[in-house]
């Protein structure tokens, strides 16, 4: 197989979704890879880290995407969709859910495409979405601290407080690996952290991690709207697999809360939990709607390039090795794996997504 690394062209995303490790890997497997020059500067990993791999350097994107697999961080942008072709597979993060112009145009090109966010497996995790929205959960308390900054908009607040002064409080709506991991970096920066879920296991999981420090509440709306108007800052941590993230802050329920206070929407690269977010990015990530400062950054992990894409290769690996070595027949044999095709012979094959695309 003929696997290609194009480099990254999203605002300020770093990231590269192999490292030269994985590519060792891939090579001694027998395949060949190719990976365009400068892909993973960003990142820390140059050009000669990935010939010493025994991948081979492109001088031009157009040479990485004539490969039969394609490995991607974020989903295809504009100016590389003409790229896609039938028969390839095409494999990264897609969000497909708000952005039914790009399903349309992955449906014309013929390619199958498979997307890291909704591969699972056995125990119904998401593992190659997991170390992401771990890394996004430990960022989401710093942005929402940055927001409020007076000179971003924000109230001024301090989320740790000070002698005679109380913290920030932060709310968490969402107790899976999003919201745990911000619970505990909140918790670190000495807020006052209230984690809200709709089911009790993760509130309970939560409780036995940090006892007092958290307090948990139902996810209902009414304890949603109670919530909103003591809140500093509101982080949205609520998603469904695939499918747009429940929209779950209503404009009125938005213009309940402090003014200079901040949502942290973590779930915008599914549309966001709330009526107001629009995807932002790294180089203007914040705005202000209602008095609300928002941040709506759609790449979060890419800011800390490195780290995620260690971790993203880690988690894929044994997965593009299965591609690289059956193709799609693999998909067969690891129902999981399956799990992530979205897009395939001119059509959605997701079920979620396809409801959700329905007449859009």
């Amino acid at each position: 197989m003929h696997i290609g690394i194009p480099r990254e062209i999203k605002n300020h995303e770093y990231r590269v979704a192999l490292t030269p490790a994985g590519a060792r890997a891939l090579v001694a497997a027998g395949h060949t890879v190719s990976v365009e020059a400068g892909a993973g500067v960003g990142s820390g990993f140059s050009d000669e880290a990935y010939r010493a791999a025994g991948a081979h350097i492109a001088a031009s994107s157009k040479e990485v995407w004539q490969a039969g697999l394609v490995l991607k961080v974020k989903e295809p942008q504009a100016v590389e969709v003409p790229h896609l072709r039938n028969g390839q597979i095409l494999f990264c993060y897609l969000h497909l859910a708000p952005a039914p112009a790009l399903a349309r145009s992955l449906m014309a090109s013929g390619v199958s495409a498979i997307a890291y966010e909704t591969v699972s497996d056995a125990g119904g995790g998401l593992p190659l979405l997991a170390p992401m929205s771990e890394i996004a959960g430990r960022l989401a308390p710093q942005m929402g601290a940055l927001g409020l900054h007076s000179s971003n908009g924000g109230s001024g607040v301090l989320v740790s407080g000070m002698p005679g002064v109380p913290p920030a409080h932060i709310a968490i709506i969402g107790a899976g690996i999003v919201g745990m991991s911000a619970a505990r970096v909140a918790i670190g920066l000495g807020a006052r952290v209230t984690l809200l879920d709709r089911i009790a296991a993760p509130l309970s999981r939560a409780e036995q991690s940090f006892g007092a420090r958290v307090e948990t509440r139902y996810s209902t709306p009414d304890a949603i709207a109670d919530t909103l108007t003591c809140a500093d800052i509101v982080i949205g941590a609520a998603q469904i697999p695939g499918r747009h993230a429940p929209r779950l802050i209503s404009l009125a329920q938005l213009r309940t809360m402090r003014r200079g206070s901040v949502l942290v929407d973590v779930a915008i690269d599914q549309g966001g939990v709330a009526e107001t977010s629009r995807p932002t990015t790294h180089s203007d990530p914040f705005f202000i709607a209602e008095g609300v400062v928002h941040y709506c950054v759609a790449n979060m992990p890419g800011a800390l390039a490195r780290t995620a894409t260690e971790a993203l290769t880690h988690a894929t690996l044994p997965y593009v090795l299965a591609l690289a070595a059956q193709g799609l027949a693999a998909l067969d044999a690891d129902s999981g794996l399956k799990a992530g095709l979205q897009i395939h012979a001119g059509a959605i094959t997701h079920a979620g997504l396809a409801e959700d695309l329905a007449g859009a």
